[in-house]
């Protein structure tokens, strides 16, 4: 998708395709409504701004719709999840997953479970860039985050949605 496709697309469908860039709906909402845009330049600042005028509870609800890592159906990119623009999270999850491709289920199991301790202690999904990252940095950066206090936590896990949005929407606009 090109700048100018992204500014003709209808609002409901801005707010899907964004939503996938990010899970917080008033975030993907701002997002379809201050465009048109540009350039790429003022897609990721728009982004950022809006992101930092977000509150605890948008954090929350764009953490919550990240998959558990380490549960292997959020591994295959061809999952179907409704239309095709609901397919762009699936298939950028997968990519941002990719290297733990080929972990054996029992690392897998072991990530995932973690990621269950996280989501009970601080209420919303361990949220990171794992783009490129092992199960084993993964798992080294869960422990460490676990060691946090909340509000510690979730000013960590929304500097990594900003990073993980920022990336998506440079893929959308590739």
């Amino acid at each position: 998708m090109n700048i100018d496709q992204l500014n003709r697309l209808s609002e409901a469908d801005a707010i899907t395709v964004f939503g996938q860039c990010c899970g917080a709906s008033a975030w993907a909402e701002r997002m379809a409504y201050a465009r048109p845009f540009e350039d790429l330049g003022e897609v990721l600042e728009t982004a950022g701004n809006i992101w930092e005028e977000c509150d605890v509870d948008d954090y929350e609800e764009a953490f919550n719709k990240h998959p558990l890592i380490g549960v292997e159906r959020h591994l295959d990119p061809t999952r179907p999840r409704g239309n095709a623009w609901n397919d762009l999270g699936a298939k950028w999850t997968a990519a941002e997953l990719k290297a733990l491709e080929g972990t054996g289920r029992d690392v897998l199991a072991q990530l995932a479970a973690a990621n269950r301790l996280h989501e009970e202690k601080f209420g919303h999904r361990f949220v990171v860039s794992a783009t490129g990252k092992s199960a084993q940095e993964l798992s080294a950066m869960l422990e460490e985050r676990m060691k946090l206090d909340p509000e510690e936590e979730i000013l960590v896990a929304a500097a990594e949605q900003l990073k993980i949005l920022r990336l998506r929407l440079k893929k959308l606009l590739a």
